[in-house]
Formats: C-alpha cells, structure tokens, sequence
C-alpha cells in the first residue's frame, strides 16, 4: 500500500499591501495608488512605480528604507552613495514590522523624490493578478525637465504663448503637455506586464 507524502513545510502566506506614492516638491500634487504584493522585490517595485507615473526608466534610482539605502548594483556608485543591492530585498522585510513609509527617488540630476506610504496592508486580490494601479492624479513630469524648479518653468512656459521658449519646449514635449491628464488605463497596461 502506497502512503501518500504529506508536506511538512508550510506555505507562507503572501498579503497585498495598498501603496500610495506622492511625487514631492511639485503642486498640485502628483501621486499614485497601487497594489503590490508585500514580498515584492526591489527592483520589481521599481518597475511597478516607474510604470505607475510613467517614466522611462533612462536613469539611476534608489529606495531609502529606515536608514539604509538600496538600489541597482553599480561598481561605480555603490560604494561611493553606500547603497546595498537591492536584487534580493522584499519589501516587507526591508520596512520591518513598524515602519510604512519609505522613499523611492529616480534621475540624480532632476531628483524627482517620491514619498510611499502603505495605507493598507491587508488588501486580498485575486491570486496570480499583476499589479495595479487604483487611483493617481496630474500626468508626471517631462524626463529631463530639470526637477521641480524646471518643471515650473517648462509648465510657464508652455501656459504663455509669448513665452520665448513657448514653441521649443512644446516641440521638444511632442507637440503638448497636459499636465493634469492620467491615464489609469494605460498605466495598468504597463503594470500587466511586469512580472512579480
């Protein structure tokens, strides 16, 4: 008689966690509500934001939790910036059991600083579900505008025909900027196909 193997080990259950992410030092304010596993990795995370606000990805990042810094792995920054590897990191064992509310920043040069915050940990969504986006506010800023202070200008600039800049930077934006306008949709296009 054949006895049938019973599994010793247990499953961990994974819970979602409600993210919300606001990008700092800009108004009216830009943010995004997500939802995200809370074992999501690093870099997975950074994915799911950059596609949240619709970056592009062309520049370094990092994620300071508590007092620690982590990001991409760079022989050239690391050391330098002391940021850890973030290959490997989960982002509920990074915050601990107290902490909700971690930094996320993205280009060096513009440093466009994001504050996230877990609103609430206990979100049950259908399992195997990507990511996903519930809520945002006003379109992010252009790549390489210049940061915060840029993007005043820039936003100036556009808003004023007989601003001397008015044409070039229309041009140089693809031909118009609407600076309120979010695309939940297509921002949960792009979450889909991240792989958590």
């Amino acid at each position: 008689m054949s006895r049938k193997k019973t599994s010793t080990k247990q499953e961990r259950f994974i819970g979602w966690w409600q993210l919300r992410a606001e990008l700092l030092e800009i108004t009216p304010t830009i943010w995004r509500r997500v939802l995200v596993p809370e074992n999501i990795r690093l870099p997975a995370l950074h994915q799911v934001l950059q596609a949240a606000f619709g970056w592009t990805n062309s520049h370094l990042h990092e994620f300071v939790i508590g007092s620690l810094r982590y990001s991409e792995k760079n022989p050239e920054w690391s050391e330098e910036l002391k940021q850890l590897d973030e290959r490997r990191v989960e982002l509920d064992q990074a915050l601990g059991p107290d902490s909700r509310c971690f930094d996320y920043v993205y280009d060096f040069g513009d440093h466009w600083h994001h504050v996230v915050i877990v609103e609430d940990p206990w979100i049950r969504p259908e399992p195997g579900k990507p990511a996903r986006c519930i809520a945002g506010e006003n379109a992010r800023p252009p790549e390489d505008v210049g940061g915060s202070h840029g993007y005043a200008e820039f936003l100036a600039g556009i808003a004023d025909p007989k601003h001397e800049e008015h044409d070039n930077w229309l041009t140089w934006a693809g031909g118009s900027f609407d600076p309120k306008r979010f695309d939940i949709e297509a921002v949960n296009l792009a979450l889909a196909k991240i792989k958590l």
